[in-house]
């Protein structure tokens, strides 16, 4: 198929796909994506919406509702650009633990997403029709998982392509490069997706490799590999979207860096401040994603501040029942830590469970047997 990104722009040389500049102008006009405003549209409510949700899910944890979460803030225009052009059924998405804006856009019901964070695994689980695995927490693992799924996609003559991603710490882990390597040489259709958004917790981006970018660890594996500007959501979204046709059709795997910056902390138990330079903060702070896209529909007649005020109040009122259904429903049985997993309980599991039982029946105050 004919191209404008893959096998076009050379990672050796450093090349990035760029379509705006980090005010929401256009550059490159030859390189807009093919995108209907209401998509666009759309596409912008969803990366707010994931936002907000951050925002909330930060005060909740803190007030002790929440165990723990992973923030996309400052990534949701690669997240959501890389998982719009997937056929929702069809395709398939193997996620990391960051990756809040996509599983919005992939489908994931938000109450699902807060059942997770709060220690019940039945949120990892995704409604039907949704191909969306659960948070992998393992660095890198999911790689594999979807170089897996690729083959039996391809196998199975259905179509479908599978999409993963990792962080910049994801791709000092040798599972990646096995995947990609694995995917080449049986040309399977898997894009790969590096958000690289500079922190390995509190490992620098400069102090985990010495290649030129991130996108040039594909080549050795023969993968075609391009640089995008992560927080440019018409650059994600169009490159992408080619990768998803040219991996439909036969051409194989795909690697897509997208460069981008992690503007929350790793998790909610961490304080970037003590690690990461207050400069180069403020100055990632001038590229956020969000405030790109809204000031291109501005700039579109799409989108005003009216609206912007209608759409906050809305999603948060959204957010705050999501919130409240996910707290009335976050306990689940004790047994259901011990049944799943072998398909029957080991003497030493036998063990462990009754222990676990008595204690909770001589506890009430433990919620009764209950997480």
């Amino acid at each position: 198929m004919k191209t404008k990104f893959i096998n076009v722009f050379d990672p050796l040389k450093n090349e990035r796909v760029e379509i705006m500049d980090k005010d929401g102008k256009i550059i490159n006009p030859k390189l807009v994506p093919d995108i209907k405003d209401k998509d666009l549209i759309d596409a912008y409510k969803l990366m707010n919406l994931s936002r907000r949700q951050d925002d909330f899910q930060n005060k909740v944890q803190r007030q002790g509702r929440l165990l723990s979460f992973l923030s996309s803030t400052g990534q949701e225009a690669s997240e959501v650009g890389y998982t719009l052009p997937l056929i929702k059924g069809k395709d398939w998405f193997a996620s990391g633990y960051r990756n809040n804006a996509a599983w919005l856009t992939a489908g994931m019901p938000m109450r699902n997403i807060m059942l997770y964070w709060m220690g019940n695994e039945y949120g990892g689980k995704a409604p039907d029709g949704v191909n969306s695995l659960p948070p992998n927490i393992i660095i890198g693992s999911q790689y594999t998982q979807a170089t897996g799924i690729a083959f039996a996609e391809k196998y199975n003559k259905t179509g479908g392509v599978a999409v993963t991603t990792t962080g910049d710490g994801g791709m000092s882990e040798g599972e990646t490069y096995e995947a990609m390597n694995f995917a080449k040489l049986h040309e399977l259709p898997v894009i790969f997706i590096c958000e690289n958004n500079k922190w390995a917790i509190s490992t620098p981006y400069a102090k985990s490799t010495k290649s030129i970018n991130i996108a040039s660890k594909g080549i050795a594996t023969g993968v075609p590999s391009v640089k995008v500007d992560g927080n440019d959501f018409l650059a994600v979204y169009a490159v992408a979207k080619e990768a998803v046709e040219f991996a439909r059709t036969g051409n194989g795997p795909v690697f897509i860096e997208c460069d981008t910056y992690r503007l929350g902390a790793h998790s909610s138990s961490d304080n970037p401040k003590i690690y990461r330079p207050e400069e180069e903060f403020q100055e990632a702070l001038t590229r956020d994603p969000l405030i790109r896209l809204k000031n291109y529909l501005i700039e579109k007649g799409l989108w005003d501040q009216k609206k912007q005020d209608k759409l906050d109040k809305e999603q948060d009122e959204f957010i705050q029942k999501e919130f409240e259904w996910a707290e009335q429903n976050k306990e689940y049985p004790l047994e259901d830590i011990f049944d799943y997993i072998y398909a029957e309980k080991t003497p030493d599991l036998e063990e462990q469970y009754q222990e676990a039982k008595a204690f909770f029946q001589a506890h009430p105050e433990a919620k009764g047997g209950h997480h």
